[in-house]
């Protein structure tokens, strides 16, 4: 740490001469006007100008009055306190008192001594500079982000002062900057030994990272985030992967009277009018064969126009026309990952290079991944990669004597923005099998020419459409203390009547009827209540 010793000789001062339009000396004890220029000063209301006893050139009498005048063009001052302090002209006492001095990187302050002083010590001339303008004040300005020590002495080496010297970012813009820019948050940011130090609250993720960006600018790569998102930053993702018969679809018959006008670049078929949407029901039922559309077109339709997707799901599964190959929920923090995989794994031999075999494992199923990133208003920004894989012995490979499976793999990745309770879906993920299947009379079969008569060849072509549907949604934890219910929780074992009539081997407890009979209970104990001549239902 370098030491500068700044001495000064204040008999330049005590000499120095003030002339002002035949006005005769002047007291050098007074504060610059901000309407003068700075090779000027105000004495007594006039432009007065300095002049230098013939030891000392003009040039340096002119140097330290523009050195005077730019400094007290500066707002300053300290109060004795220890704390820092927060008028515009900091004041140090010569009792040997310590005050504390807070500087902005390229801006400068001023200290007032209440004695004259002959000597001034700064331990790092790198973090801020001083200059003395007079024999009772001294001009800093920062540099760099630290602290340093300013010591004032007197004429015979004597402590008159210290004052501890803190260099912080220009935090007065800095919150200008966020209040502009991220509007609606309560942000409050503490400089702390060269690091910024951001508290408080934003409305969503994208205001989060705009105030930490914008403070990044200020202090790169020494910001500590602490700020808090108000809203709710937890994302519940329903995904239900269906697999459709592609040759059914085609059969499905959706016409264009059904969702005329519903899409961007269709066009009403002439002759056919447009009305509400049906029933679900309705539609699948349909088996015209005219006026088609693709099938992730008309999940889309029906979603868009306020259908629920358990009902569309619920509606194919009835038709025979899809089957659910998994319905995972899955709950994430903005920002994060969330990822499923109901399948398996299988092992596969790898080769080294020094000849050795291990063994690895892929895994197939089905898979999905998910990123949520809550924008503002609700407004859900989803990255979703689902995927659909399955072994296919057919294109297996020999490694090593090891006859390894292929992979037959449905992968989709899309970047879609919801909001809370909003679905999509995502089709055209095809797959495509033939089948052939012969049948002979063995023997005769082989025979050639005449063998064609005695067997039989078929062939068969199967496509399968994937359907993803997502609909995702903005959850909160519980409060402490509060239960979750299950659908079991409201449930209960049925006895004989709902057993044996029915059918039913469970009931809800809100369905219990009274029934009144000579039911032999043949269990010790009874569920669901009901005994000999007693009340059915009734515990």
């Amino acid at each position: 740490m370098s030491v500068n010793k700044m001495k000064m000789t204040f008999s330049i001062f005590r000499a120095a001469r003030w002339q002002a339009h035949g006005v005769g000396r002047q007291s050098a004890e007074h504060l610059a006007d901000p309407g003068v220029r700075p090779n000027t000063v105000r004495a007594s209301g006039r432009n007065a100008t300095r002049v230098v006893p013939a030891m000392r050139t003009a040039s340096v009498v002119l140097g330290a009055v523009l050195i005077f005048a730019a400094a007290a063009l500066v707002l300053p001052v300290f109060g004795s306190s220890d704390a820092y302090a927060r008028s515009a002209l900091y004041h140090l006492k010569t009792n040997g008192n310590l005050i504390r001095l807070r500087v902005t990187v390229n801006k400068s302050e001023t200290i007032r001594v209440d004695k004259p002083f002959s000597e001034v010590l700064i331990d790092n001339s790198k973090i801020a500079d001083v200059m003395p303008l007079t024999d009772r004040s001294i001009y800093v300005l920062g540099k760099t982000v630290g602290t340093t020590r300013l010591s004032v002495l007197d004429s015979e080496k004597r402590m008159l002062g210290i004052v501890e010297i803190e260099v912080s970012h220009d935090m007065e813009s800095l919150n200008a900057r966020l209040k502009e820019f991220v509007p609606g948050g309560n942000i409050t940011v503490t400089s702390i030994n060269g690091k910024l130090l951001m508290t408080g609250t934003v409305r969503d993720s994208v205001a989060l990272e705009r105030a930490v960006a914008i403070a990044n600018q200020v202090a790169p790569n020494a910001v500590t985030n602490a700020l808090t998102v108000t809203s709710s930053q937890q994302v519940l993702l329903e995904v239900r992967f269906l697999e459709v018969n592609r040759s059914a679809t085609r059969d499905l018959g959706v016409e264009w009277n059904v969702i005329a006008n519903r899409f961007i670049g269709l066009t009403e078929v002439a002759g056919l009018a447009a009305g509400p949407i049906p029933p679900i029901t309705r539609i699948i039922n349909r088996s015209t064969t005219s006026n088609k559309i693709p099938f992730g077109t008309a999940i889309a339709s029906w979603l868009g126009n306020g259908v629920s997707a358990d009902l569309i799901v619920k509606a194919l599964e009835e038709r025979g026309l899809a089957r659910r190959l998994a319905e995972p929920n899955l709950v994430a923090l903005s920002g994060d990952t969330a990822s499923f995989l109901a399948g398996g794994e299988f092992p596969f031999p790898v080769k080294s290079d020094d000849g050795e075999i291990s063994i690895e494992f892929k895994k197939f199923g089905v898979g999905l991944a998910f990123t949520p990133t809550v924008l503002a208003n609700g407004l859900i920004n989803l990255k979703i990669e689902p995927e659909v894989s399955e072994l296919d012995p057919s294109n297996s490979v020999d490694v090593g004597g090891v006859n390894v499976p292929s992979l037959i793999v449905r992968r989709a990745q899309t970047t879609v923005e919801l909001r809370d309770g909003q679905s999509f879906a995502i089709a055209g993920l095809i797959k495509m099998n033939n089948f052939k299947k012969q049948r002979q009379l063995p023997w005769i079969g082989q025979v050639p020419v005449l063998g064609a008569l005695f067997r039989s060849a078929s062939f068969q072509k199967d496509e399968t459409d994937l359907v993803i549907i997502v609909t995702p949604r903005l959850v909160k934890p519980k409060a402490p203390g509060e239960t979750l219910i299950s659908p079991l929780d409201k449930r209960i074992a049925s006895n004989d009547i709902d057993f044996f009539l029915n059918g039913k081997q469970e009931i809800n407890i809100g369905q219990h009827k009274p029934f009144t009979g000579h039911i032999i209970d043949l269990t010790d104990e009874p569920v669901g209540g009901g005994s000999i001549g007693g009340n059915y239902g009734v515990k």
